[in-house]
């Protein structure tokens, strides 16, 4: 970290030149795309307005009614009531994603995907200056729309804080530049802390908590927000200068810290069989996706949220590489030792990740007794089939994806609660006939 001196402001840097490409409302653009009778009309990605869940993106037609992502689903239907609300469908988007990334890699020498429909490009050493990079910057946004018809803005940048700022100026279907640190803090510095690429929701709380609003404010009393913020107040007082060195650095999933996997149910769940369940599921699918990658973890996570919104983790380390069996054991095992209370949403994870499996001898197999801890997944798997009548043992595939997974959990929560119902009918009406005969004696 490097402290700020006068001849540091708005210092020029060419050491590098950035783009940064954005997909302009990516799921909705995509829907309208496939569907053209979509186009022009209040668009809603997420969930059904009686559901629970938060948007996940909207047409620009639906942000003029203030609908915005991350918004909860309700409070976009009170805004937008007349909006066509839809499901998302991530293995399309996903699929769409890699064709992007395939144009997007064509242009630099790394690119650095921060969602299915961004990424930020090094062109530094295939550019010989503004004006190229431009170029190039134009040609990505041709391409995306010539073969896949969709827009997107474009910002070029003397760094990646810089080069999502431009990105960001004109859209949608934009295209800004930000050669030097000076441009870049002349055209934020009068803006809102959220302005600085990195200032989440928390920390402008924390900012705003104390009267610090505008990027002016954090230049103004930076040893306060260092002092408030530590490190991180640092890097945001740097960028408030325009100082950004950080680098492009291509995804590699074996950098993962964790691999997890949550579901938020769609009405509050206390039923324990349930959530037994439903960890086993989620034990499967987060091993699938760490055998994808060729990954190994030594830690198992549970995660749980309740329904006044509290939440806990709980975490374990284990001696040898887990699998889908492990997790679930170890899962189970903590979720036995939690309050148990109503349950909004739940988690399962593998953390420690590695390349290498590393094995460890039990005590039961170094005395040759079959100690019987993990019940094969299969077995767990066909008890679900038979409790559900669901095929989870040959569409397991399938079931590991985002949409369907919930689409099965939900299933499978109408069912036990269905059956709870049928249950208390049967014991209620018996007693009721009781009272009957009792009254006429």
């Amino acid at each position: 970290m490097h402290g700020l001196t006068g001849n540091q402001e708005g210092r020029e840097s060419m050491e590098q030149i950035i783009i940064h490409v954005d997909m302009d409302a990516f799921y909705a653009s995509v829907e309208m795309r496939d569907d053209p009778s979509l186009v022009g009309k209040p668009l809603i990605i997420g969930c059904m307005p009686h559901e629970r869940g938060v948007v996940c993106t909207c047409s620009y037609e639906a942000r003029k009614y203030g609908v915005r992502s991350a918004m909860n689903i309700k409070e976009a239907y009170r805004l937008c009531p007349n909006g066509i609300f839809m499901r998302p469908n991530f293995q399309k988007y996903k699929a769409v994603s890699e064709q992007l990334h395939r144009i997007w890699d064509a242009y630099s020498t790394a690119t650095e995907g921060i969602a299915l429909d961004e990424a930020f490009l090094d062109v530094t050493d295939i550019v010989g200056g503004f004006e190229d990079a431009g170029r190039i910057a134009r040609t990505i946004k041709e391409r995306v729309l010539n073969e896949l018809g969709l827009s997107c803005s474009v910002g070029v940048a003397y760094s990646k804080t810089a080069a999502k700022a431009a990105s960001e100026e004109n859209k949608p279907d934009g295209y800004f530049e930000i050669p030097t640190a000076q441009d870049y803090v002349n055209l934020v510095i009068d803006r809102d802390v959220r302005a600085i690429y990195g200032v989440g929701t928390k920390t402008a709380e924390k900012l705003y908590s104390v009267g610090i609003r505008t990027v002016r404010d954090i230049r103004d009393r930076r040893s306060e927000v260092e002092g408030m913020l530590g490190s991180h107040g640092k890097t945001i007082v740097e960028l408030a200068y325009g100082i950004d060195e950080s680098r492009v650095v291509p995804y590699c999933p074996e950098d993962a810290k964790s691999i997890s996997r949550e579901v938020t149910f769609q009405e509050d769940v206390f039923d324990s069989r349930l959530l037994e369940d439903v960890v086993t599921l989620l034990s499967v699918c987060v091993e699938y996706r760490a055998r994808r990658y060729g990954l190994y973890g030594r830690g198992v996570s549970l995660k749980l949220t309740y329904s006044d919104m509290k939440g806990l983790t709980r975490s374990r380390n284990i001696a040898s590489s887990v699998n889908a069996a492990t997790i679930r054991r170890e899962a189970l095992s903590m979720l036995s030792d939690v309050p148990k209370r109503s349950v909004r949403l739940i988690g399962v994870g593998m953390f420690n990740l590695s390349n290498s499996k590393v094995r460890q001898l039990t005590l039961d197999e170094v005395l040759g007794v079959n100690g019987g801890n993990d019940q094969p997944l299969d077995r767990c798997l066909e008890e679900l089939q038979r409790r559900y009548g669901i095929e989870f043992v040959s569409n397991i595939d399938r079931i590991c994806t985002t949409d369907y997974l919930h689409k099965v959990i939900e299933q499978m929560r109408v069912q036990r609660l269905r059956k709870a119902k049928a249950e208390m009918a049967k014991s209620f009406w018996p007693d009721i006939a009781r009272v009957r005969i009792a009254a006429k004696s």
